[in-house]
């Protein structure tokens, strides 16, 4: 979606409004129009993304995103009923011959609570290789990598996935886990188990 149009709408309106006012408002108006740009690009997009994100809530278990390619927007649509839950693998590296599949579980829709507020804005930096893999698992789950993230971090912090901040298995956000430098093994007679993300 290309948001130049509105973007030069809304310069236009900006120098008629400041012709009424004279030779000092139409220089301090031409003075703004560049700054301007970038911060109604700005508004334009964050209105967009709360337009997707209503959208989203009524849509649901479908969702709408908003991407940017370059200065432009784009949205994404994942329709209702496409998160099913597809086959994506053997079901044990011993089945790989028998065609048996393992069909991946859904993430848990997101719990919306009575004290809920507006959606954050955050930066997430992820190494390539596990951007893939998240991308991965958002497309085989027919959803998009923010609608994803938001199911795997509220089904961590709900149901106290191990390893996660907050959550509460045995490792639980203390930065050990079987596997992971500076984490221990379990001992095989001590009956636990560990459910979670593993790498």
């Amino acid at each position: 979606m290309d948001v130049t149009p509105f973007v030069d709408n809304l310069r236009r309106e900006l120098a008629v409004a400041a012709e009424a006012g004279g030779a000092d408002a139409r220089a301090l108006a031409e003075r703004l129009t560049g700054p301007l740009e970038s911060a109604a690009r700005l508004m334009l997009l964050e209105a967009l993304s709360a337009a997707a994100e209503e959208i989203t809530r009524d849509l649901a278990p479908g969702s709408v995103d908003v991407r940017l390619r370059g200065r432009d927007p784009s949205f994404v649509v994942t329709p209702p009923g496409e998160g099913d839950a597809p086959a994506v693998g053997p079901a044990d590296p011993g089945a790989a011959g028998t065609g048996e599949r393992q069909v991946e579980p859904e993430l848990p829709p997101v719990e919306r609570g009575a004290d809920e507020g507006g959606t954050a804005r955050i930066t997430l930096r992820l190494p390539e290789h596990l951007k893939a893999r998240v991308e991965d698992a958002a497309a085989r789950q027919g959803f998009s990598v923010n609608a994803w993230l938001v199911r795997a971090v509220s089904a961590a912090l709900t149901h106290g996935t191990p390893g996660a901040p907050g959550g509460t298995g045995e490792q639980g956000g203390a930065g050990g886990g079987a596997g992971r430098p500076g984490g221990t093994e379990r001992s095989p007679q001590s009956g636990r188990t560990f459910t979670g993300w593993v790498r």
